[in-house]
């Protein structure tokens, strides 16, 4: 008789094929971890130590030298009427140029998705160009076409109209640098809708209109309630760009006139320039709390209804 015996084969073990898998994936993300540390999380983490000192250009040869102020910086923020302009100003770039941009983005993106048949792409890319257009270049442009000799004041004087100086009068300035920015982000409102647009299934509207809803039926009941999360993204990210709008005041009208076009981002800098690096880490970090409270009332509103 025969006896046939079965040696137990020991299973191999997971540990280490699994950190081969782990140091792998560490590896790939090296390079980014690298950039993320010294560039943002190292600068971010001495950016808070410096608002709660009194650093300033002077002591930059003795940078640990200076005194602990804790949150003395915030409270003369909120005590200098500035920077209490400068958060209105920044409100006022919020309140119109988002709801302007997203207008405009949305009725560009409904007209291309629907309406425009023929040289859809050509559209969409002449729509999209003044995203990706030198922003220096365009704001040289904007500064001759709204001087007192611009282009816009010959073109109101061919039709009898007095124009005003635009660049140099505080009612005039704000609403020119809005339209700069409204002018140079439409085009990623328009291709983000564009692309809800086009998610949208096609079935729902053609039932929809054996139902009998006409176009503003169809785009009350059904584009807009399932364009939610894009209308969330497009206002998330527009938002975050005007609460921190630095170019367009910046290079056409530096802040002025009068601090009527300063932004939050701008005074930071100017902080900044003028060697007050406590004050203008403390501005940054108040930016960052608008951005975060703001985003959190939006993500609150805008949420997609289950």
């Amino acid at each position: 008789m025969t006896v046939t015996v079965f040696q137990k084969v020991p299973r191999r073990t997971r540990r280490p094929r699994g950190a081969r898998r782990t140091a792998v994936g560490w590896l790939f993300l090296a390079p980014f971890t690298v950039v993320f540390l010294v560039y943002t999380a190292v600068p971010t983490v001495a950016a808070l130590g410096f608002s709660l000192t009194d650093l300033r250009g002077a002591d930059l040869r003795h940078p640990f030298a200076v005194d602990f102020t804790g949150l003395d910086n915030y409270l003369r923020l909120f005590q200098d009427q500035s920077f209490l302009r400068d958060i209105l100003n920044t409100a006022v770039f919020v309140a119109v140029g988002v709801p302007l941009t997203m207008g405009i983005g949305l009725a560009l993106a409904l007209a291309l998705n629907s309406g425009i048949r023929r040289l859809r792409g050509v559209f969409r890319t002449v729509f999209f160009a003044p995203v990706v257009t030198n922003v220096v270049a365009v704001a040289l442009i904007w500064q001759y076409a709204f001087n007192a000799g611009g282009t816009v004041n010959k073109t109101l004087g061919a039709v009898g109209f007095a124009g005003p100086n635009w660049l140099d009068d505080p009612n005039l300035t704000m609403p020119v640098v809005i339209l700069l920015g409204v002018w140079r982000n439409f085009g990623i409102a328009m291709v983000l809708f564009l692309a809800g647009l086009q998610a949208i299934p096609q079935n729902v509207y053609e039932a929809a209109s054996l139902d009998g809803a006409d176009r503003w039926r169809q785009l009350r009941h059904i584009t807009l309630p399932l364009l939610r999360p894009t209308t969330l993204m497009v206002s998330v990210l527009l938002t975050v760009f005007y609460l921190q709008v630095f170019d367009e005041p910046y290079l056409l009208t530096n802040g002025g006139p009068l601090g009527s076009t300063e932004s939050v981002a701008l005074y930071t800098y100017h902080q900044f320039g003028a060697g007050e690096f406590g004050m203008s880490s403390a501005a940054s970090f108040v930016t960052l709390v608008l951005v975060m409270l703001v985003s959190a009332v939006q993500f609150r509103l805008l949420r997609p209804r289950t």
